[in-house]
């Protein structure tokens, strides 16, 4: 689990348990309600298991708050990547969508082969291996 998802967990169950107390309830109380284990309780709270978002959803109707409440305040305490998107996976997408819509057997079959040949030769030369000479070479 990364290190963002793991202080997001134990911010909710923070959360949760300030809320609980607020309200003057127990744990089991609590528990009670969600039919769910006082120790279940216990350990969303201290953020050891992570509450789904459907069960959230019932902790918050139980405590009188809308779901945002378990994440005002929070801050990004762990620098994060940003996603890779856009020109690779992008244009994956679009050749698998492409590829399938080809129905001719036999010119799938080529393609697929071509896209295998291709694909093999780059990374021979990762590797420094012998492979099949770049073009224009």
């Amino acid at each position: 689990m990364g290190k963002i998802a793991t202080r997001v967990d134990e911010y909710v169950g923070e959360r949760i348990r300030s809320r609980r107390t607020e309200l003057g309830l127990t744990q089991e109380e609590l528990a009670n309600s969600l039919k769910i284990s006082y120790q279940q309780v216990q350990k969303y709270e201290t953020g050891a298991n992570r509450v789904s978002a459907g069960r959230l959803f019932e902790i918050a109707q139980r405590l009188h708050v809308d779901m945002a409440y378990f994440f005002d305040g929070l801050k990004d305490t762990v620098e994060s990547k940003p996603m890779e998107h856009g020109g690779k996976n992008r244009s994956t997408i679009e050749l698998v969508r492409n590829f399938s819509d080809i129905e001719d057997t036999t010119i799938r079959s080529a393609v697929a082969g071509l896209i295998k040949s291709i694909a093999s030769r780059y990374k021979d030369e990762e590797t420094g291996e012998a492979g099949l000479a770049a073009p224009g070479n």
